[in-house]
């Protein structure tokens, strides 16, 4: 029966009900849940087009290009995830009540400068994952891409599945580059299969489950490829890259003898030419930077440090001993999860002060106790070295110390954390330390002068780690401006620190009594909090203590305690003030008199990154 059968035989069914001939008349909604219950609009909408359709219903349906605000002159690929299923980690998840907190997975994906996001969902042996993104193919050029230039984009569609647990605790599942391109050699322009995602680090060999994924172009080609031209395109990539790969390997082993051979103690410097990444995959250290703009969303290199800092640190996680897993993750996987190592967050502040016009690098070297660590580098045109440490924010002048000056000679003292470095790298070059000494102290930055720094060839670097390259990462993802609203997010945090607060007291057999006014005050010396770690400059000091004293009368003392975090859990943030004697004295305040106050201040930053500032006050009689 074709469509405009079927059509019928809804209507007659649907006007036929236990009502019997009286019935009349059939609203539209009826009409329409009746036709979606037969999955009728579905056959429709795959076997028909958009004008046919309007004509059965006689309307106007608008093209997908219209609705989605899209130039129906460029061409867009429909990604549809419809599910998934084989996730064995929850076999034995329960089914979530309504209203309850359940951990969930979210999809993110990357292609070609766009990224997309799915509506989380409850983690299940079969996550109900079902949602649709429209890519935009042809970015850089004017007019339709057709087959033919298509097939010469080697841009995967990266996913990046990630748990989020009931405490708000990210977890990266996996991370999948798709070849969208069998979609050229499927009739109508449209394919369905399903893709097995692997788990990450330690667990990249096991999968964790399986995606049902449809690929569908728009406009649909004209004429489409065979699958044995698809075949061989890919074929030669992989022969291409494989080749580049097998060079720069050889090249990197004769680089290294001869690094050696200068003197028999570089071979204990942490030379790092090679690196993990979250799929267990060996790549050149370099191609984990690149230059990468900001747009509007970070205003200057110190303000890219704030933001670099408050994504939050975590160890790659290791099954069983054996001391720290190898793991550097791709930029996209460390956004998406909100948190990594010291490695993740320094090649993405190197990338974001080359995007500021920075002569940046990340350098390799240990920490005290000679732990491993990374961070970065600027050089000025002065020959000023500055390092940066990634985790913080904090910045260090270096001033190396002359090892011939007379013992008695002043030597600059070290403010920085960092003892020993053993390489520096960026997007296009790689040196490693040959000075007799790896302190850190004793270093000279002197780049150009290869008796002290010996520098692989930037040629070779370039075929394997050059933007475009088919063995290299694809293109950095750019950033996400915040979709949190600081104020609203400040309210609701405040309104619960006030509750924890009252109930904790009231268990104390405590009344209290909140003073508006002097709360609103400490609004100021927060917002001076977050100005000086983004600039290093303290500033508003001087009128907030005015405003204090004007507020506590005479007689009355005044006691604060600001404290930051990276989240907004406030039992996770109350439990931890508690922990403080000096925040525990205020909230736990007896006296005559006794006024309470709390402030909070959420500051968002890309990737709804937080710097979360709370601070507790009191103002009481004191009384001798």
């Amino acid at each position: 029966m074709d469509i405009h059968g079927k059509i019928r035989e809804v209507l007659a069914e649907t006007v036929r009900d236990d009502q019997g001939p009286a019935r009349r008349s059939l609203s539209e909604a009826d009409f329409l849940r009746a036709l979606q219950r037969r999955g009728i609009i579905d056959d429709m909408m795959k076997d028909l087009h958009f004008t046919q359709v309007a004509q059965l219903f006689g309307c106007s349906f608008r093209p997908i290009f219209q609705i989605a605000n899209i130039d129906p002159s460029r061409r867009c690929l429909y990604l549809q995830v419809l599910g998934g299923k084989a996730f064995l980690e929850h076999l034995q998840e329960p089914d979530p009540l309504p209203g309850q907190v359940c951990s969930t997975f979210t999809l993110y994906l990357h292609f070609r400068n766009q990224r997309f996001r799915s509506k989380p969902v409850p983690c299940a042996c079969e996550p109900d994952l079902k949602e649709g993104f429209l890519l935009e193919i042809h970015r850089d050029g004017i007019g339709m891409a057709d087959a033919t230039s298509m097939l010469s984009m080697c841009d995967p569609v990266h996913f990046v599945l990630i748990k989020t647990d009931t405490s708000s605790e990210t977890m990266l599942v996996s991370s999948y580059f798709l070849d969208w391109r069998t979609v050229l050699s499927s009739p109508s322009s449209k394919t369905c299969f399903a893709v097995e995602l692997m788990g990450v680090g330690s667990e990249s060999k096991v999968p964790a489950g399986v995606l049902t994924v449809s690929l569908e172009l728009y406009p649909p080609l004209p004429e489409i490829l065979s699958a044995d031209i698809i075949s061989t395109q890919q074929s030669l990539e992989r022969q291409r890259a494989a080749e580049k790969e097998r060079l720069f390997l050889v090249y990197a082993k004769q680089w290294w003898r001869e690094f050696l051979e200068i003197r028999p103690s570089n071979q204990t410097k942490l030379v790092k030419i090679f690196a993990q990444d979250e799929n267990g995959v060996n790549r050149p250290v370099c191609s984990y930077v690149r230059v990468l703009r900001a747009g509007r969303l970070l205003e200057s290199p110190r303000q890219a440090a704030r933001f670099v800092s408050l994504l939050a640190h975590e160890k790659a996680p290791v099954v069983g001993g054996g001391g720290k897993q190898e793991q550097w993750c791709t930029l996209m996987a460390f956004l998406c999860r909100g948190k990594g190592d010291c490695e993740d967050h320094a090649t993405l502040l190197c990338s974001l002060q080359l995007g500021f016009g920075m002569d940046a690098y990340v350098c390799v070297g240990t920490k005290a106790k000679g732990v491993p660590h990374a961070w970065v580098l600027t050089r000025g045109t002065d020959g000023s070295i500055t390092f940066w440490e990634s985790l913080t924010a904090h910045r260090y002048l270096h001033r190396p110390i002359d090892p011939d000056a007379p013992p008695l000679a002043p030597q600059p003292k070290p403010s920085y954390p960092y003892r020993t470095v053993g390489c520096v790298f960026n997007h296009q070059t790689f040196l490693a330390n040959c000075q007799p000494s790896d302190a850190v102290e004793l270093c000279v930055f002197d780049f150009q002068n290869q008796s002290r720094w010996k520098a692989m060839s930037e040629e070779a670097l370039k075929s394997v780690c050059a933007p475009g390259s088919t063995t290299s990462l694809p293109p950095l993802p750019p950033l996400c401006s915040p979709s949190l609203d600081p104020a609203a997010a400040s309210n609701q945090l405040e309104l619960e620190m006030r509750y924890l607060v009252s109930e904790h007291r009231k268990d104390l057999d405590l009344a209290t009594v909140w003073d508006d006014h002097l709360s609103y005050l400490l609004s100021s010396a927060l917002s001076a909090y977050e100005l000086e770690r983004c600039t290093g400059v303290s500033c508003g000091n001087e009128e907030f203590q005015d405003a204090v004293r004007r507020a506590v009368p005479d007689g009355h003392t005044f006691k604060g305690f600001p404290i930051h975090f990276l989240h907004r859990n406030a039992r996770r943030a109350f439990a931890t003030c508690l922990r403080s004697p000096f925040c525990e004295e205020i909230v736990c305040c007896r006296g005559d008199h006794v006024r309470l106050a709390v402030r909070v201040r959420v500051f968002v930053y890309p990737e709804n990154a937080c710097a979360v500032w709370i601070m507790f006050a009191c103002k009481y009689r004191s009384v001798l």
